[in-house]
């Protein structure tokens, strides 16, 4: 099995458990404190998930995916990379950007600051559709890929 293959089985293992979670919550979340154990885990789980997902898409996914698809990356810069990717559709670079930092913000939140940043958590919630988007758009022009090689082999 190709590397690439692994870490596309690896990172929807992590979009399921973010669409498990996301069903787990009632949007929007109004305040920490009222969050019974299962949605605190919840949002945990998603604000966890959601980091490994966008770690493991930009740390390995992403040369994997241009390398597979016959680009060589061994010298490019990871925002070279990131322009390859928005030139094919993929994202766009300002909104992963966003994305990153948004992820930041709310990954190092303690418990006891998470009320004062709800808005900030409603947003989170509401743009991990984005990330997920942006790998859903990545693991289909993979599979065409794929496909098309196939048909020629």
């Amino acid at each position: 099995m190709k590397r690439v293959d692994n870490y596309f089985k690896e990172a929807n293992r992590h979009k399921e458990h973010m669409l498990e979670a996301k069903e787990t919550l009632v949007l929007p979340i109004k305040d920490y404190d009222s969050l019974c154990k299962l949605e605190k885990f919840a949002l945990n789980t998603l604000i966890f998930r959601f980091s490994k997902l966008q770690d493991l898409m930009g740390s390995k996914i992403f040369r994997a995916f241009l390398n597979f698809s016959g680009m060589a990356t061994d010298d490019m810069s990871f925002f070279d990379i990131l322009k390859e990717l928005e030139k094919e559709k993929v994202l766009d670079i300002d909104e992963w950007q966003f994305l990153r930092e948004l992820r930041n913000d709310i990954a190092h939140d303690y418990p006891e600051e998470l009320d004062e940043k709800i808005e900030k958590i409603n947003l989170f919630i509401k743009k991990s559709d984005a990330l997920l988007a942006i790998f859903n758009r990545l693991e289909a022009k993979y599979l065409e890929i794929e496909r098309k090689r196939d048909t020629y082999h």
